[in-house]
């Protein structure tokens, strides 16, 4: 089995055109069948996708070989493999789901009141009901609830296996209603929001690692059969190395409708996949299933997150919270990492070098560092929030009061 990414096709050309991408080509990369005997820690293939199963991923969560180990082959399975794995009842806790679908039915009835969340990404406005931002108005609104739902180990475990650390996860609820029509299939995030045009801007080798900075992921908030129009994948087409150009043509639209894959979920199911495998909504054609999904979009320390989100403001309201779970020992260490992973900006940069020095070798404190060592420290909640304002602070430039400008002046 192939481990490494594919090379360039021509070394002297190192950009692509609006016409790049070979239909056949695209075929003959996704007619590949996925046998389950090469990959030892699946549990079935379905639909040519890899199928996992949340008992034995919480159970390799406890064990650093089994853990390592799994995370590579979820790693390969994304690169070079199908390019997508379902883990099957990856958030058991059903309580904790239901708890956070009455927030968000809350939230949708607010949004249609006031007219909001009706933009979507490759659909018709106002076709499903959107909300943007969910990491943070969970957190905001409901931080035991939000604790208890990304404490989970499958959820940093996979953002890890492919982003390494430092990784920022955005989260996006989308409900597809009874009669919703399908998205148009699609890439994604970054390249996959642009026109053939604009991505013919960036060199060939941008769109080989581009999907490294991304991992699109979902969870089931309700059990998803067909007729409820589970998302739409086409196994093995994150291959294609002109796909960013490629994909909108209607040749490549028109084989995707006769190829695509579609499982059903059940409740508490997690899919994740490489952003480059082309995949769409489908179509909700039941009669009383609002087909509900938490949208999770996890970003490289090394990339640029979809949403902006005010994490110190989120800190703000759960400290208190994770400082209650540290001292009861009511969550492992490990969850309790995961957790401030889910929340806090994990990386150092960007920064003001000129006040905020490294801590320790050559970068400072991320805002992760501060909340780990103020839990260690068992620092209270008003003196974590000044800690966290002064880091804020540090991290902030100003030209006017900046002293070598004013010495300047």
């Amino acid at each position: 089995m192939a481990t490494s990414l594919k090379p360039l096709n021509a070394p002297e050309r190192n950009w692509l055109d609006v016409k790049a991408g070979d239909i056949d080509t695209f075929v003959a990369e996704t007619g590949r069948s996925t046998r389950l005997d090469e990959w030892s820690m699946a549990s079935a293939v379905e639909q040519n996708v890899l199928v996992y199963e949340g008992d034995h991923v919480r159970k390799a969560a406890s064990s650093p070989n089994d853990k390592n180990k799994l995370m590579r082959e979820w790693a390969q399975a994304l690169a070079t493999g199908p390019g997508i794995v379902a883990i099957k009842n990856a958030l058991p806790e059903h309580g904790v789901i239901d708890d956070a679908n009455t927030l968000f039915d809350k939230i949708i009835e607010k949004q249609r009141e006031s007219g909001g969340g009706q933009g979507d990404h490759f659909a018709k406005p106002g076709a499903n009901d959107r909300i943007w931002n969910s990491l943070e108005k969970h957190c905001v609104l409901d931080p035991v609830g939000f604790s208890n739902y990304y404490t989970n180990d499958t959820i940093a475990m996979i953002s890890t296996a492919w982003l390494g650390r430092g990784y920022q996860i955005t989260a996006q609820v989308n409900r597809v209603n009874p009669g919703g029509n399908a998205q148009a299939a699609h890439r994604d995030y970054h390249l996959g929001f642009m026109s053939p045009e604009q991505a013919v801007e960036f060199p060939e080798h941008v769109h080989l690692f581009c999907p490294m900075l991304t991992l699109q992921g979902a969870v089931a908030h309700c059990d998803m059969p067909l007729e409820s129009g589970p998302t739409l994948y086409l196994p093995y087409s994150q291959l294609h190395q002109q796909g960013y150009v490629s994909f909108g043509r209607e040749e490549y639209q028109a084989y995707f409708k006769e190829h695509h894959m579609q499982l059903p979920l059940s409740k508490g199911d997690m899919v994740f996949f490489n952003p480059a495998l082309m995949h769409a909504a489908g179509a909700n054609r039941s009669e009383d299933i609002f087909r509900l999904a938490n949208l999770l979009q996890v970003g490289s320390a090394f990339g640029r997150s979809i949403e902006s989100i005010d994490r110190a403001g989120m800190l703000g309201v759960l400290y208190p919270q994770l400082l209650e779970l540290q001292q009861s020992g009511k969550v492992a260490p490990q969850q309790l990492r995961n957790l401030v992973a889910a929340t806090a900006e994990g990386y150092a940069f960007p920064t003001n070098l000129d006040i905020d020095l490294p801590a320790n070798g050559l970068a400072p404190s991320s805002q992760f560092d501060l909340v780990w060592q103020c839990l260690n420290d068992g620092t209270d909640a008003g003196q974590f929030q000044a800690l966290l304002q002064a880091q804020t602070a540090r991290k902030q430039t100003s030209v006017k009061s900046h002293t070598l400008m004013g010495q300047t002046t």
